[in-house]
């Protein structure tokens, strides 16, 4: 399908917002004196909802998943998720196919709520008012704008152009997940104000559920866990064939009720034709690398262009090369495995930086020289990356120039310079902080005090 895209300036509304004289001009409504810009900003969509995706790589990754999330959903929310998409596609300034998706979007709505359409179609009629309002087309911005107000007016809302109903604070709800699940909490809130609305809902009660581990993943907190293994139980026996609340089910299950989390994880193998689904199961399976193998082989075969099915495949690979077992045969047949499925994913999303890293980490085994240049493309690319994209350069560069070059000091400032970025992924950050107690070691005492004083003060 050919992708016509227009390259406008992509502000996000805040930013947009504050640019002076910004709302003076534009074209005033006949029916009030409120300039479009200011209609606009009162609308209930992903152009006014605050997604964190500020980068390309997040726009790129998102509509991947997006379009397994359409096929796949086990809800009456594929309409919301081709409005995401189209959301997307508007941050990659590609306006016909945010209008194609903005089309479907309504067509699934139509399809999926005969009987409460309009409830439904808001955000989707936001979304059209945004996409053409980039278009300049403002003849179309004032017609979906007249399209929501007639909708508001009919349900009473004391606003013209937004309505503090449980659809829309549901499909909020979903888009957030849908683009990440660091958007938990956020989430959570959307749902739980859905259900005030409609408390009998099994969506917004799963919504809920999800947002919940959603947000335990961020935190790892108990009370996080006890709230989502609650609500995901109720989830499960209210929706005893959903395999998506299974394996996250599961997945909170792991440590505490092993077998049960393995029987939760046997029926969505055995049951889901989801990918994302089958993914998330095979890690249930880490002390077991063939059968998550098998697993994922058996998701790529339902997705083959799914970048993250073949990078999940390449780290299985790799975890088998790395306990050493077998022959010397047998590891370099590991390592090209892991090579293949990380240039794979790299073929499927030239934009996913981790597929790279890992790609650098399989050269160091065979081609050192193109392991350095891998690292060193990257490295020009720090600037525009994400903070967790930056600390993982950083990681990956030291190792290579700890291990493969001996170079001990040039590998502490590496250490420290991703442990100097602000954030809060805990997994990149405390990779570099064990890197940094053990780079302490290797030196004497005054460096080592040193080096222990750099982490202290940057944890307190």
């Amino acid at each position: 399908m050919e992708i016509l895209c227009f390259h406008f300036p992509l502000l996000f509304a805040s930013q947009q917002d504050s640019i002076p004289g910004r709302a003076a001009a534009c074209p005033g409504d006949r029916r009030d004196s409120k300039p479009l810009w200011q209609k606009l900003q009162a609308l209930q969509c992903h152009f006014t909802w605050d997604f964190e995706l500020k980068d390309k790589v997040d726009a790129e990754h998102n509509l991947q998943t997006l379009a397994l999330k359409v096929e796949h959903t086990e809800y009456r929310n594929r309409g919301l998720y081709l409005a995401t998409k189209a959301y997307l596609y508007h941050l990659q300034g590609c306006y016909k196919e945010a209008l194609a998706s903005l089309q479907e979007a309504e067509e699934a709505l139509k399809r999926d709520h005969p009987t409460n359409f309009s409830r439904q179609v808001l955000v989707t009629y936001g979304n059209y008012a945004w996409v053409y309002y980039h278009l300049v087309n403002y003849e179309m911005v004032e017609l979906y704008l007249g399209r929501v107000h007639q909708i508001c007016q009919s349900l009473s809302s004391p606003e013209p152009y937004s309505a503090q109903i449980p659809e829309v604070h549901a499909q909020k709800g979903w888009s957030l997940l849908a683009v990440g699940l660091r958007n938990g909490e956020e989430a959570q809130k959307c749902f739980q104000m859905a259900l005030r609305g409609d408390a009998s809902s099994q969506e917004f009660q799963a919504g809920l559920a999800i947002s919940a581990f959603a947000r335990w993943t961020r935190s790892w907190s108990d009370d996080d866990w006890e709230e989502a293994t609650r609500l995901m139980e109720n989830a499960v026996r209210r929706e005893p064939s959903n395999t998506e609340i299974k394996v996250y089910l599961a997945t909170l299950l792991k440590e505490t009720d092993r077998r049960g989390a393995e029987r939760l994880a046997e029926e969505v193998v055995r049951e889901s034709p989801n990918p994302e689904v089958l993914r998330m199961a095979s890690k249930l399976y880490k002390s077991s690398l063939p059968q998550a193998i098998s697993i994922l082989r058996q998701a790529v075969a339902l997705a083959p262009t799914y970048h993250l099915l073949h990078y999940d495949l390449g780290v299985c690979y790799r975890k088998q090369m790395e306990r050493g077992k077998g022959s010397p045969e047998g590891k370099e047949k590991l390592v090209t495995a892991a090579t293949d499925c990380f240039k794979r994913a790299v073929e499927t999303d030239p934009l996913f930086l981790f597929a790279k890293l890992e790609l650098g980490h399989m050269y160091v085994q065979k081609s050192p020289r193109y392991a350095e240049e891998l690292y060193q493309n990257l490295l020009e690319e720090l600037p525009t990356a994400s903070k967790r994209c930056q600390q993982a350069i950083y990681r990956h560069w030291g190792d290579f120039l700890l291990h493969e070059k001996g170079q001990k000091q040039a590998a502490l400032e590496m250490y420290q310079a991703g442990y100097e970025i602000p954030g809060d992924h805990v997994w990149e950050k405390e990779q570099l902080k064990d890197r940094l107690k053990k780079m302490a070691r290797m030196f004497q005492d005054d460096q080592k005090e040193a080096i222990y004083r750099f982490v202290q003060e940057r944890e307190d």
